[in-house]
């Protein structure tokens, strides 16, 4: 049986013979409507099984980080991060990650295998259970958990488009983040889709011999041909796009590493994340202070060029960018 999860609105109906009985089955599954009681007949044909949380690790700052179980007895991790007024749900794409980026924790475990769309959907419906007694009850979703979701590149934009679907969740494009360490291929892929999430990309790295040594996959795709593929996209995309630089004490945080930054991105028009190094002993690096990333920030601030400096959340559940290595596994 076939997990609903795994299907669009569009193959539902094909399955059912019906648009107007899959977008009640849509909005039941994924808003608790109730179902005309021959449609309850046709979801029990249909798999729902949700992956189960068998630990959570709640932080000092309210992130909740969550081990979870597929039915084929693999694990992954997702993270709910509380907002002022929202919350944002950090999926994983794959079980583990084949790129091996050296300041993320997830890079050691290699690579297992992609997820499915419906493990991508089903997490967001296990993340949404557990703030259910929360009232604002407000998500948006960031593909920024396990794995690179430009290698799992089919069943990520189909979890985009059931998320986005507004039978179901009704996600607006701009409330869904997929993070890349800049898939070239993958990029100018969702560059002709219909729909374009916020794209956020790691940088990391202001020269091709460093960015080498930290993500060895600008060996593949160089930086020069990353910013190449950003400036190629419309206008209306490109603003869309984010990069990410995670601050590495004597490694890239220097003020002349903010300047070449600033030349790479003078004119596209993107947003800069700045992400202080979430440290780990599993990780040879060290987080720069905090008035070395805010003398950074200026230099780009400077250049006009939108910086922010992402707050660090759930470091101490292991729960932050770069973290999640499925620590506390059990059998």
């Amino acid at each position: 049986m076939k997990s609903f999860f795994d299907y669009t609105r569009t193959e539902i109906a094909d399955h059912v013979q019906s648009s107007a009985r899959a977008g009640r089955l849509y909005r039941a599954v994924y808003r608790d409507e109730a179902l005309l009681p021959n449609d309850n007949t046709i979801l029990a044909n249909f798999d729902r099984t949700l992956p189960r949380i068998i630990h959570r690790f709640d932080s000092a700052d309210g992130t909740r980080r969550l081990l979870l179980r597929l039915v084929d007895g693999e694990t992954i991790e997702s993270v709910v991060i509380p907002e002022e007024q929202r919350f944002t749900f950090c999926v994983s794409s794959q079980i583990g990650c084949a790129l091996a980026c050296q300041f993320c924790l997830t890079g050691k475990l290699g690579l297992t295998r992609n997820l499915s769309a419906a493990e991508i959907v089903s997490q967001v419906l296990v993340q949404r259970g557990a703030i259910a007694t929360d009232p604002s009850n407000r998500f948006s979703v960031v593909f920024m958990g396990m794995g690179e979701p430009l290698q799992n590149y089919d069943n990520v934009l189909k979890a985009v488009r059931i998320l986005a679907d507004d039978h179901g969740f009704a996600l607006p494009l701009h409330r869904i983040t997929l993070s890349t360490a800049g898939l070239v291929p993958g990029i100018q892929r969702l560059a002709k889709e219909g729909l374009f999430p916020n794209l956020s990309i790691s940088l990391t790295g202001v020269t091709n011999e460093k960015r080498d040594e930290l993500m060895p996959i600008n060996q593949k795709y160089p930086i020069e041909e990353v910013l190449k593929t950003v400036r190629g996209l419309p206008g209306s995309r490109r603003k869309r796009v984010m990069f990410e630089y995670v601050m590495i004490k004597g490694v890239t945080d220097s003020l002349d590493d903010a300047r070449r930054l600033s030349e790479l991105l003078h004119g596209l028009g993107s947003k800069v994340n700045l992400i202080p190094l979430n440290e780990s002993p599993d990780i040879g690096f060290r987080r720069p202070n905090r008035d070395a990333i805010l003398r950074f920030q200026q230099v780009l601030l400077e250049s006009d060029i939108p910086t922010f400096i992402r707050k660090t959340r759930g470091d101490d559940v292991y729960g932050a960018c770069g973290q999640l290595k499925k620590q506390g596994v059990t059998t």
